[in-house]
Order: C-alpha cells, then sequence, then structure tokens
C-alpha cells in the first residue's frame, strides 16, 4: 500500500475571499477549495506548504492523518477565550511538543498531535472523509468557556510520555464525566487511553450551568458602558464570532474562574497508574463475562445435542435408511451428512449397550459401499467402526 496522508482545513467564524482562495490555488492545484474548506490527501508527495501557517492565516480548524500513524488537530481561537494573556491559561494545560499553544494576531492556536509509533502502518486506518465535521464542534465549546479540551491536551501529553509522572494535573474542569459526543471524537482519533479519562473524571465536578446565555444579562449589567460600546463597535467591523467569545468566555469566568486557582492534586504517575488498574479490572471482568458466555454457549450446545439425540434414539429404523438414501445420492455433501448420523447412531448405542449390534450393521455397510471410497475415508476420519 502506498503512503497515505488527509488534510482538511475549515474558516468558520469568517469565509474566504476570492484572494484568498486563489492564494489556496497556487499552493494546490487539485485540492477541493470553497469559501470555508480546503480538503486534499496525497498518496505521493505531500501539502506544499506549513499547515501552521495555513491556519494563522486562512483557517479555524485543520485535521490531518497519515496512514503510517501520525494524526493532527488544530483550532485557532480568539485569544480573549482564555483572558489576558491567554498564555497564562494554555500553558498551564499545554506542555510537550505534541500539546502546544502560541498566539498570534489576536488569536490563539492549539495544536495536538500523535506520534507515528504505530507500526509501519496504521493499523486503525481511516480516510479522513467527514472526521473535522464531527469533531469541529468542540471549538464552540472552548470558545463558550469550556476547558475540557485543553485538559484532555495535558492527557495527550501524559499519554506521550511529555509529562514527569511526579508533576501535579492542572486545574481539572467540569464535566469530565460526560464528555461531548465531539470531544468524546477527540479522544477517539489522538488515541487518548479512555481509561485514563475515565480516572481523571473522577476528580472533576459536574456540569454547572449548560448554557452560560442564561446568565449573561446579569454579568452585561456589570460591564461598564465603555466596555459595551467597545464590543458593539467589534460586531460592526465584523467581529461578532470574536466578540460573542469574549462575552460567553468572560461570563463563565465570572461565574467560575478556568484556569486558576488550586491545582487538581493528582500526579501524572498516579493517574497512569490508576488508569492501569483500570484497564486491568475491565480486561478481567470481560474475560470473566466472555467465559461466562462461551460456558453458557456450551450448556445450551450440550442441550441441544442431548435433544437431537433422545429425538434420534426414538427413529433408528428410520434413521439408517436415511443413511442408505444418502449414500445413494452420491454427493459430498450428501456422504458428510451420512457419516455425522452414523456417529450419532454410534453413540447412541453405546448409551443403549447395543455396540455390537451397531458394529455389525456398519460393518455390512462397508462391504455393501466399499467401491464409493470417499465415503468409506468419511466414516474412517470419524471413526464409525
Amino acid at each position: 500500500m502506498s503512503e497515505y496522508q488527509y488534510y482538511e482545513f475549515v474558516a468558520i467564524d469568517q469565509p474566504l475571499c476570492e484572494d484568498q482562495q486563489a492564494e489556496l490555488r497556487a499552493i494546490s492545484t487539485r485540492a477541493l477549495i470553497t469559501p470555508t474548506s480546503f480538503v486534499n490527501h496525497y498518496e505521493w508527495g505531500d501539502l506544499k506548504a506549513d499547515p501552521r501557517r495555513l491556519v494563522e492565516g486562512y483557517f479555524d480548524a485543520f485535521l490531518y492523518l497519515a496512514n503510517w500513524g501520525t494524526r493532527r488537530l488544530v483550532f485557532r481561537l480568539p485569544a480573549e477565550v482564555f483572558g489576558s494573556p491567554a498564555t497564562a491559561v494554555l500553558d498551564r494545560y499545554l506542555v510537550g511538543d505534541y500539546s502546544t499553544a502560541w498566539t498570534t494576531g489576536g488569536h490563539a492556536v492549539v495544536d495536538l498531535s500523535t506520534g507515528d509509533d504505530y507500526g509501519e502502518y496504521d493499523d486503525d486506518w481511516l480516510d479522513g472523509s467527514g472526521l473535522l465535521a464531527s469533531i469541529v464542534p468542540v471549538r464552540a465549546e472552548v470558545m463558550a468557556g469550556d476547558l475540557r479540551l485543553l485538559y484532555v491536551a495535558w492527557l495527550l501529553a501524559v499519554v506521550n510520555g511529555e509529562v514527569d509522572e511526579d508533576e501535579v494535573e492542572p486545574p481539572v474542569p467540569p464535566g469530565l464525566g460526560r464528555l461531548s459526543a465531539a470531544l468524546r471524537m477527540v479522544v477517539d482519533f489522538l488515541r487518548i487511553d479512555p481509561d485514563l479519562v475515565a480516572v481523571a473524571a473522577e476528580g472533576s465536578a459536574p456540569l454547572g450551568i449548560d448554557d452560560p446565555l442564561t446568565e449573561l444579562s446579569d454579568w452585561l449589567a456589570q460591564l461598564s458602558a465603555e466596555r459595551k460600546d467597545a464590543f458593539l463597535l467589534q460586531v460592526a467591523r465584523g467581529e461578532g464570532p470574536k466578540v460573542r467569545a469574549e462575552l460567553l468566555a468572560g461570563c463563565r469566568r465570572a461565574a467560575a474562574p478556568i484556569g486558576v486557582g488550586e491545582e487538581g492534586g493528582r500526579t501524572a504517575g498516579e493517574l497512569l497508574a490508576r488508569s492501569r488498574r483500570r484497564r486491568e479490572d475491565r480486561q478481567r471482568s470481560a474475560r470473566g463475562e466472555a467465559e461466562r458466555r462461551a460456558a453458557e454457549r456450551r450448556r445450551a450446545a450440550e442441550r441441544a445435542r442431548e435433544h437431537h439425540l433422545s429425538e434420534l434414539a426414538e427413529r433408528q429404523d428410520q434413521a439408517w435408511r436415511e443413511v442408505a438414501e444418502l449414500i445413494e445420492r452420491r454427493t459430498a455433501a450428501d456422504y458428510d451428512t451420512a457419516a455425522a448420523l452414523l456417529s450419532d447412531l454410534a453413540e447412541i448405542c453405546r448409551r443403549e449397550g447395543t455396540s455390537g449390534t451397531f458394529a455389525d450393521r456398519v460393518q455390512q455397510l462397508r462391504r455393501d459401499q466399499r467401491r464409493k471410497i470417499s465415503f468409506i475415508q468419511r466414516l474412517d476420519r470419524l471413526g464409525v467402526v
């Protein structure tokens, strides 16, 4: 199989103008380019541009995967989402080479990726189509002040071995125990250990207000007239999504400050150890359940066979006639059925103490059908004497 790489970029807050689309077309003549997206895949070659720069200049989300194992997600968000300065929050959650963030032009960019240590080719191979559409709603969650994505990014660094085991986790956001569908897709796509996520969720409070708009009016009433005017001016300039993000995030921070306060208290090593125990317990339970189901299937098969033999014992003479009819058809399938039926009759005769009579009839059958070598071979394989 050849190499495969998939690139998908989407513009959410503001569509691409014609000039921007032309600039992107100069990068790739075969990509699918629309006012809101850039999609291409490569089986030979590579994208002739730095995805990081494309996100900074054009797009709000980016997904990449390669069939040798690498996967990457990038989100560009208004920096106001994380307060001022945005790095005060981002630096507490995003560490290492695979979970990074930076600010540029009034935006914060979150970059998450996996390594390529999944074998020569990715066993869990995907072509990428449709994945970003199911993942991108997580960006709106972050823009509303939900920091679960950032904590998941820290767990990704733990999984990638980029966090010292004695390092204490950052503040644990609420709602880890009930991830959104989009955030579950992020966890799956980046191959973050679900047992590690479940253990981390034990230290996460339930989600509070699901919709920050319910308290937005009270929070807006506390803002100065100058700040409200500044927001209105931004909206008039076409910065509506950016203003919305700042309003929602500010409201949520006022209700429950995000990214500040006491650390979570557990170390990366503790979380890893507990996730291993949880995985072992889950696997042990799964093995026990599998063994229970296998035993039940065996008992059901035994009951079915006993019922079959009991029914067959009541019509042994008819069964011998069926054997003769099957043999005369001279097909491989009928020979198989006849030999199996004789094997069942042998078991019945053994139980009834009439094995001698059965052996005499089989010997006579062998003599009568000695020219049917294929049938005789079947009797030999089944041990029907």
